[in-house]
């Protein structure tokens, strides 16, 4: 039962974990929000089936190139075998690498591999024993139930998915039956009723299945692709008339200005500014809460709560097509958006650095103490907020800064914040070891615990905590 609840939490996890690094790739390299996903959850789930390949056949690997090797093996195989199956069952090919050097059938692309070997090695070493430890806090049936429901919603998504796609190819057929009488002689009826029955048809492809034709750019048709061609054209224009609605266009790339759409110099300045604001939020909110003033930061320099910022950059990605529906729906959609991605830190941070940052365990409706009904509510009214009036506002101030010095100050702000970043995990380790009177093994060690001592520490992280779990496997 532990092992089949932890393949459960393997499959569960690194489907959303391969899901949003796509879906962050995808969102910067074409400037709007993109499903990456063959689903319309936020799951891959042939991600999910190869990781737990992974865990089951490559976990006791000890020797790192062997793992390495033996990771990228496996993936590509797996991923060259689901594609070639998938376009015999389907019809339909979702990425083509043909016109690529040294492809595998237009299914495998040469750079594949070597991240397929990383993804397998950083995984074994050091994603699934920190994931096993925490699972073992847990109860049991609890740790079993989450993502086993989660599975199960996951599954049905995917019929629903695999009914999509074999109604996208009757449609195309039907498309391709009716191109073909248009101009022929064996057609009896005018081409004017047969061209506005061609565009019903176009029309016809609705939401699922426009979806995944937009989420999959490259998909090609073996049969059909004029028609396939002719869905994502129509698509494009009803798309752009729909954008202009909530930020302007602009054709003439050199008339675009800095950080323009959603690019990854936007997205940066989001999560800065969301960060930064994060900090004055929180610091208000002890003021009010507890009376005094409290330092309340996620960074060991600056005033930056990256969670903050994680989650005006995950919010902006995931509400920025959704301007044009109502209210309500952004509101809950936001509710549920900021509630994940706050549970999704305080569970990572506990398994990568054994502390907490914040623990609701004592609130009503809580979910495992990381997240709670109340913070889901605030997240719902700052999701609304955000995406109906400081969006656009802020946006339009980002968009003001000179390109060329915005370029230069957003390199800058980058390395800082990635900098930022390690040296903070670096501190929250080094407090822990102090703790457990293990010294510092070298000079960058010895300088972190100079710089950042205990008191200090104390002082920007009052609520940091040391989990139980991580006193017992160290």
């Amino acid at each position: 039962m532990v092992y089949f609840t932890n393949l459960l939490w393997v499959f569960v996890i690194f489907s959303f974990l391969g899901w949003a690094v796509q879906f962050i790739a995808e969102c910067i390299k074409k400037r709007r929000p993109v499903n990456p996903g063959f689903i319309t959850l936020p799951f891959l789930p042939s991600n999910g089936i190869g990781m737990i390949l992974v865990f089951i056949l490559l976990h006791n690997i000890k020797n790192f190139f062997i793992l390495f090797v033996a990771s990228a093996l496996l993936l590509t195989l797996y991923k060259y075998l689901l594609s070639s199956v998938f376009e015999r069952s389907f019809g339909f090919k979702w990425k083509n690498y043909s016109k690529k050097r040294f492809n595998l059938n237009g299914y495998v692309s040469v750079w594949e591999p070597f991240a397929y070997g990383a993804i397998g090695f950083l995984s074994v070493k050091f994603a699934f024993n920190p994931m096993i430890s925490l699972l073992s806090t847990i109860p049991l049936w609890i740790a079993f139930l989450i993502p086993a429901v989660i599975t199960v919603m996951i599954l049905s998504d995917c019929i629903i998915s695999v009914i999509t796609v074999i109604n996208l190819w009757k449609n195309l057929k039907g498309m391709k039956n009716i191109f073909e009488l248009i101009g022929s002689d064996k057609s009896s009826i005018p081409d004017d009723e047969l061209r506005k029955s061609y565009e019903r048809r176009i029309l016809k492809s609705k939401r699922f299945r426009l979806r995944l034709v937009k989420a999959f750019p490259d998909m090609q048709s073996l049969n059909y692709e004029k028609q396939l061609q002719d869905i994502k054209t129509r698509f494009d224009i009803i798309r752009e008339k729909n954008n202009e609605t909530y930020e302007r266009k602009i054709e003439n790339d050199d008339e675009k200005p800095f950080a323009f759409g959603l690019s990854f110099s936007k997205l940066f300045w989001l999560f800065f500014i969301g960060s930064f604001f994060g900090t004055v939020l929180e610091t208000i909110w002890g003021l009010i809460m507890d009376g005094y003033f409290q330092m309340r930061v996620g960074m060991v320099i600056g005033p930056f709560i990256p969670v903050y910022g994680g989650g005006a950059v995950a919010i902006t990605l995931c509400l920025y097509k959704l301007h044009r529906k109502g209210d309500v729906v952004v509101y809950l959609v936001s509710a549920a958006i900021g509630a994940t991605f706050e549970y999704l830190c305080s569970y990572f941070q506990e398994m990568f650095l054994g502390t907490i940052s914040w623990d609701y365990s004592d609130s009503p409706f809580n979910l495992d103490g990381r997240t709670n009904l109340t913070y889901a509510l605030i997240w719902g009214f700052l999701g609304l907020a955000w995406l109906r009036y400081l969006y656009p506002l802020v946006s339009r101030l980002i968009e003001k800064i000179p390109k060329k010095p915005g370029t230069i100050i957003t390199v800058i702000l980058c390395v800082f914040m990635a900098f930022d970043g390690a040296l903070s995990i670096l501190a929250v380790d080094r407090k822990n070891r102090r703790a457990e009177n293990i010294p510092p093994k070298t000079v960058i060690g010895e300088a972190v615990d100079y710089v950042f001592n205990d008191d200090y520490m104390d002082f920007v992280f009052p609520n940091m905590k040391v989990t139980k779990k991580s006193k017992k496997t160290k």
